[in-house]
């Protein structure tokens, strides 16, 4: 291979990379003042205590199997009384009642809206933070999840999800109909 030949590659490498980046930068700009609202009301999140405590309100969990990920979460029951029940893995099925809100409070979907609606998903086909709050939630759990947009639907957004979007939902694990071992 002739100099020119590899100076072309490398050009072409370049400018396949520039091309990529391009379509994030128009996310990056038509989105940024809701990006800047959701990480900084994130940071919030983080700081946030107990009223009346110096306590954090969230716990920062973080999945053994991506330290790059994490979810916030507070559990709003006694954890001592639901630590014997069963807790589901990845490829398990569960059923969830659930309100998802965006970061401003406006409410985007819900079980709660139809009576006795229950959902129920494998935990592998939910959004990475859903499946770091499951695994981490025995079955009687109720808690309040906030779930960074990079463990949601990231800066592409999904639907009516736009980009940059972090979201907050108050989950409660009513069972897992199939917990399968993996």
């Amino acid at each position: 291979m002739n100099r020119s030949s590899i100076l072309l590659a490398g050009i072409a490498v370049v400018a396949s990379a520039l091309a990529s980046c391009h379509g994030d930068d128009s996310n990056w700009d038509t989105y940024r003042e809701w990006r800047e609202a959701n990480n900084s009301w994130l940071e919030e999140q983080t700081k946030r205590t107990e009223e009346g405590s110096t306590d954090l309100y969230f716990t920062r969990v973080v999945p053994p199997y991506d330290q790059g990920s994490y979810v916030l979460m507070h559990w709003f029951n006694d954890r001592a009384q639901t630590a014997g029940n069963l807790k589901p893995y990845s490829t398990s099925t569960v059923a969830v009642k659930y309100i998802g809100r965006f970061y401003n409070g406006t409410a985007f979907d819900s079980s709660y809206l139809q009576p006795d609606s229950i959902f129920k998903t494998k935990v592998s086909a939910v959004v990475p933070g859903w499946q770091i709050a499951l695994q981490n939630m025995h079955v009687g759990d109720s808690c309040e999840v906030v779930i960074p947009y990079q463990s949601a639907y990231g800066a592409d957004g999904y639907g009516s999800m736009a980009p940059y979007s972090n979201l907050v939902f108050h989950m409660k694990l009513k069972d897992i109909p199939a917990w399968e071992i993996p």
